[in-house]
């Protein structure tokens, strides 16, 4: 009787391997169509797209050379007040930007004695 009872718990445990080997294998099937899926719709989407330029169509480099950086102290571009009864401001009146050129180029450098960082020990007086 002992014997009979441990043959139904194997068959049980068998049974219960078979299933989650069954069930890891539908979730492998089930993952690897996602991923056909995903890669026949970016085939789809690429077809889709403009072709790559070909290395004759790329941006060149300008004959005087490559675009350096231009540094320049900008000042705020004050918006004039309307006076009484003028006419009001309109978008065309005002610049594309809201800073212009400053007329002093000096660069403002660091004052002995004046502003610090933290940890640079300074006094951090103005």
């Amino acid at each position: 009787m002992l014997t009979m009872q441990n043959t139904e718990l194997q068959f049980t445990a068998v049974s219960d391997a078979a299933r989650g080997t069954i069930g890891a294998f539908l979730g492998g099937l089930v993952i690897a169509g996602a991923l056909v899926w995903a890669v026949r719709l970016g085939v789809k989407v690429r077809r889709r797209e403009p072709r790559r330029p070909r290395p004759d169509e790329q941006p060149k480099l300008p004959q005087s050379g490559p675009v350096r950086e231009v540094r320049e102290m900008r000042e705020p571009d004050d918006i004039p007040l309307a006076a009484d009864g003028g006419e009001r401001l309109r978008p065309r009146n005002l610049h594309a930007s809201g800073s212009k050129r400053s007329a002093n180029q000096d660069v403002p450098r660091w004052n002995p004695g004046g502003g610090s960082s933290f940890g640079s020990g300074g006094s951090g007086k103005a």
